[in-house]
């Protein structure tokens, strides 16, 4: 009984792991994207007329 206990915490700790991981790799990307995004319209800006 207490085997099943244990091998439901182990599944869950590993997933918790492995979104953790998913959920950095996602936000660091993100980031980055944001950045070049933010940079181009920077260096754009002066050709913009109004």
């Amino acid at each position: 009984m207490n085997e099943k206990a244990y091998r439901s915490m182990a599944f869950a700790g590993t997933g918790n792991i492995v979104i953790g991981i998913v959920m950095i790799v996602v936000g660091t990307v993100a980031g980055i994207l944001s950045i070049i995004g933010g940079a181009r319209l920077l260096k754009e800006k002066n050709g913009l007329m109004f």
